[in-house]
């Protein structure tokens, strides 16, 4: 998904794509899918002090990286993510996690499902989600991530990160796409105000996936953000 947006970045840092436990091909425990839980596999993963640039549950789980492991994490950028989502927003995402735990007979299928489920999103955008997010098994194709740990992420994403937020000492830049349906302009003008000193930007043209939908846009508010605080 952060294909395009590393691709732009690539020239100024060295750039390293992780599938977070519970998706792609990372382990998929039965439990463990706390914000600290995902946290934690961060700082192990990381060698240096690092740019964290995360995009809705990897958003929330930078800034509490941030926060838990400062010494690792030279900056923050949380796209699509904040404090004050609303409890009804968050009981249409786990209504959508668990339509997508289905297999499919067809990549073809595949295709025509994720476009009608994300009609915003480009046909590049289409093509990887459907080539790096699913895997053959006995004939037919499902999604990577468990739906068990699906499940269990969306209870984690109601955990207040209002605290985070007001606590955080590195850096930060929060992202929003200018149509995001999960970050709501109230749950938006909340965070600007709990903390107004944060880095924030809108991102025209987008709503949700806001990386995928805007990759050039999002690359350029990474480079002004990095700059700025150098």
């Amino acid at each position: 998904m952060f294909e395009p947006v590393a691709e732009l970045l690539a020239s100024r840092f060295r750039i390293v794509c992780i599938d977070q436990r519970g998706h792609g091909r990372a382990p998929k425990p039965k439990s463990g899918y706390s914000a600290a839980d995902y946290a934690r596999d961060i700082a192990k993963l990381v060698e240096e002090k690092t740019l964290l640039i995360g995009h809705s549950l990897g958003a929330r789980n930078a800034l509490v990286a941030g926060i838990r492991y400062p010494q690792k994490v030279s900056a923050v950028v949380a796209i699509d993510f904040t404090p004050f989502i609303e409890r009804e927003v968050f009981d249409a995402l786990e209504a959508r996690v668990d339509a997508g735990a289905r297999d499919f007979f067809s990549m073809d299928e595949i295709k025509s499902y994720l476009k009608s489920r994300y009609p915003r999103l480009p046909a590049d955008a289409i093509e990887r989600r459907a080539r790096h997010g699913y895997e053959q098994v006995d004939g037919r194709w499902r999604p990577l991530a468990a739906p068990e740990a699906m499940r269990e992420t969306c209870k984690g994403l109601r955990e207040d990160l209002a605290a985070t937020v007001t606590s955080i000492k590195v850096p930060v830049l929060l992202l929003r796409g200018e149509d995001s349906k999960l970050v709501s302009p109230e749950a938006w003008a909340r965070t600007r105000s709990l903390r107004p000193d944060i880095a924030a930007r809108e991102i025209a043209g987008a709503d949700h996936y806001v990386p995928e939908e805007q990759p050039a846009a999002v690359a350029a508010a990474v480079l002004d953000f990095w700059d700025s605080i150098q």
